[in-house]
């Protein structure tokens, strides 16, 4: 394996001696809002569009995984790739993510760029050892000698009537390892500014992606279209300004959250809606920020509660702004059991528009009128 790296290393002109400098370039990173929004752009064409641009770029990058090249991805989204950039750069693997997954580290070591796909994430439990143990910390254990600017990206949550064992979400099981950087898109421009800034990464960046945002389309401007744009990793996003209650979400759950918000507006409460972007590093001050003018938060999540994304950002504000917090606290997150295969039952597993609004109302301390103390007694 390493006489095939090497040889590719030559072949594109990399010496040893700079094998381990990377830099992520002088490429000015978008701000946070953007204007003039110009077309409508699916997920799905933000991701592979990302991908080409970066691929012509930088002839480092390649992309391995099952079915990214003949197939032309399980999703599509690495369509066209494969007859643009030819099979040494668009790698069909078999189904033995321990064994691709290896490959793009040492890869990585070698000074190459992959972008590793996972057909979901569920799968990467298969290659987890290479993820945590070898691309994780190498950097810190070489002293910074060895870099690893490796991409894995993949679906990521839960989707449709897949069951328990293709629905998990994986954000916190990532978020809460030294060393990866972990980013959660929603939207294509999120799509884009932040898979462009993964791949220029010098570390290692679990990209988790949903697939049923895929075919969802948003507006783009000519700034997100630019094949120069990029998003800060470790920068949230506000996508609703509020003033009553702050509601954290990431991927799939921020646009529930924004039509949560909508419905809140109408009985009078003022949200304001976080779209996190990255979970590692997590953009603490924005979220206490926010948290210091609204005075309330609810997170949302379809994770697992227990030790998930929205217990680490609850912890923050405790920890930085418990003196601003006039209620408890609210999480809104999957259930605590393995995902269920009937379509009634799943439903009820995974955070819905009306359980963020009940939640957002508690908080408020506007829920449905309850029963008078004195009728109680």
């Amino acid at each position: 394996m390493s006489g095939i790296i090497y040889r590719k290393m030559a072949t594109r002109g990399i010496s040893a001696l700079n094998m381990n400098q990377f830099l992520l370039g002088s490429r000015a990173f978008a701000s946070r809002n953007f204007s003039s929004a110009t077309k409508e752009m699916t997920v799905r064409d933000a991701l592979n569009s990302a991908l080409d641009e970066e691929m012509s770029a930088d002839p480092k990058v390649f992309i391995m995984g099952e079915e990214v090249g003949e197939y032309q991805g399980a999703y599509k989204i690495t369509k066209g790739l494969l007859n643009k950039y030819g099979p040494q750069r668009v790698l069909d693997t078999p189904i033995t993510e321990a064994g691709f997954t290896g490959m793009g580290v040492g890869a990585a070591y070698h000074g190459l760029k992959p972008v590793i796909e996972f057909m979901t994430f569920n799968f990467s439990m298969q290659a987890i050892d290479h993820i945590i143990n070898s691309a994780a910390k190498s950097n810190y254990m070489s002293a910074g000698q060895i870099a690893v600017p490796i991409v894995f990206r993949g679906p990521n949550g839960a989707a449709a009537g897949v069951g328990a064992q293709h629905s998990q979400c994986y954000a916190a099981w990532f978020g809460a390892c030294p060393g990866l950087k972990v980013l959660a898109p929603y939207s294509s421009e999120d799509a884009r500014g932040l898979l462009k800034a993964a791949i220029r990464d010098p570390d290692p960046v679990v990209f988790l992606e949903n697939e049923l945002l895929y075919g969802e389309s948003f507006p783009v401007s000519a700034e997100v279209l630019d094949s120069s744009f990029a998003l800060p990793i470790g920068k949230a996003k506000i996508e609703r300004e509020g003033k009553d209650i702050t509601i954290t979400a990431f991927s799939k759950m921020v646009g529930s959250a924004l039509k949560a918000a909508e419905i809140l507006a109408k009985e009078g409460i003022s949200a304001e809606v976080i779209n996190l972007r990255s979970i590692r590093p997590l953009d603490r001050s924005t979220i206490n920020a926010s948290v210091r003018k609204t005075n309330r938060l609810l997170t949302v999540e379809e994770g697992f509660p227990q030790h998930g994304v929205g217990a680490e950002i609850c912890a923050s504000v405790v920890e930085e702004s418990f003196e601003y917090l006039d209620a408890p606290v609210e999480r809104i997150s999957g259930a605590d059991v393995p995902m269920p295969y009937a379509a009634n039952l799943e439903r009820m597993a995974v955070p819905q528009i009306e359980d963020i609004v009940r939640g957002a109302k508690r908080a408020c301390y506007r829920a449905a009128k309850s029963v008078p103390m004195a009728a109680t007694a």
